[in-house]
């Protein structure tokens, strides 16, 4: 999907999922939830999800690629699970904050 920028929002087709962009390349990218490529408008539930990306999404949390280039913020939860151009998005780690003992 061109112009994926910071800020834009993106709705799975197949599920309630919707997230939004945090970072993200120069390059043309393919983002997918449940098997299907993700819009920025249109329905939801115009399919099914993949068993393959079913493990969802959850609420609040940000999801990263390998490289860490891309990063989503998952802004409505749902059943499909994050991809990145076939590759599965991984749930970024919370930082540790130091002890104030």
């Amino acid at each position: 999907m061109p112009g994926l920028a910071a800020g834009a929002r993106l709705k799975s087709t197949v599920c309630t999922t919707e997230i939004m962009i945090i970072s993200a390349s120069e390059d043309d990218l393919e983002i997918t939830c449940g098997g299907a490529e993700m819009t920025d408008g249109g329905d939801a539930n115009e399919g099914s999800v993949d068993p393959g990306f079913a493990e969802g999404t959850a609420l609040g949390k940000r999801y990263i690629s390998a490289d860490g280039e891309f990063e989503v913020l998952c802004v409505k939860p749902g059943d499909g699970s994050l991809a990145l151009g076939g590759i599965a998005l991984k749930v970024k780690d919370a930082k540790k904050l130091p002890k104030t003992d």
